[in-house]
């Protein structure tokens, strides 16, 4: 099949979601600048979806979902997904790697998402304090927290939860457990995988000093999308998530 390096025109709503085998290219920008490619089995267009916050593995498949950016550098050599998620799936891929054939990629640079030293001083935000919840999202099938994305959030909450005091936290685990068909195949989060995000949150929680008995667990499956600014406007990932609801 020939795929095409992607120069078709998007609306802000579009959004893109399917299964495929990651391509890494090996571009000229130096440390850290290489590109992760994936070409849409059903479309033929070659995206690039380098500014995931958690990267592909090339010896397996890769979920992309992704809305293209407004962005029109093509430094890879691929239509730009951001925001965009990749979740690696169990299945096997050959790995694939093109060389720079002229694009350079990206220079690294440090995320707009991205955790402080533990040795620098939070700013704690000032009173008054009210209700309020803090979101984390996962990938597909997935309960580990993904770093410097996660942790990110993670860092927030804890930080307003030490300055605001709340007399009670509700760790509510999430999961996307109804089935969605993509690329002709059907996916659905395990059930459990809810239990397990919202367990593994709040030991988190206690772990950065949170008094355990103010923590309650619960979870729930067939996650509804939802509006969620850490989650970029994407509603398919938005379902995996776990909320911290914080109350006085």
């Amino acid at each position: 099949m020939l795929f095409l390096l992607a120069t078709a025109s998007h609306s802000a709503d579009d959004a893109v979601r399917f299964i495929t085998c990651p391509i890494y290219r090996d571009a000229d920008a130096g440390k850290k600048s290489g590109c992760w490619l994936a070409d849409d089995p059903a479309s033929g267009t070659r995206y690039d979806v380098s500014l995931a916050p958690s990267k592909p593995d090339w010896n397996h498949e890769v979920l992309v979902e992704g809305r293209p950016s407004p962005s029109s550098r093509d430094a890879c050599g691929g239509l730009v997904l951001g925001p965009v998620r990749t979740s690696i799936l169990p299945g096997p891929c050959t790995r694939r790697m093109l060389p720079a054939e002229g694009y350079t990629g990206r220079k690294f640079v440090l995320p707009e998402r991205n955790v402080a030293p533990m040795a620098i001083a939070r700013t704690a935000p000032p009173p008054p304090y009210s209700a309020r919840t803090f979101d984390l999202f996962y990938d597909f099938d997935s309960a580990f927290l993904i770093y410097q994305y996660d942790d990110y959030f993670l860092d927030q909450a804890i930080t307003w939860i030490r300055a605001a005091r709340p007399k009670a936290i509700v760790v509510t685990g999430y999961a996307a457990s109804s089935p969605i068909v993509v690329s002709g195949r059907r996916l659905a989060e395990m059930p459990a995988i809810a239990h397990k995000r919202a367990e593994r949150v709040a030991q988190a929680l206690t772990r950065l000093g949170v008094d355990s008995k103010i923590i309650h667990v619960k979870w729930r499956t067939n996650g509804e999308p939802m509006a969620a600014a850490g989650a970029d406007g994407l509603s398919e990932p938005s379902r995996r998530r776990v909320d911290i609801a914080a109350t006085f």
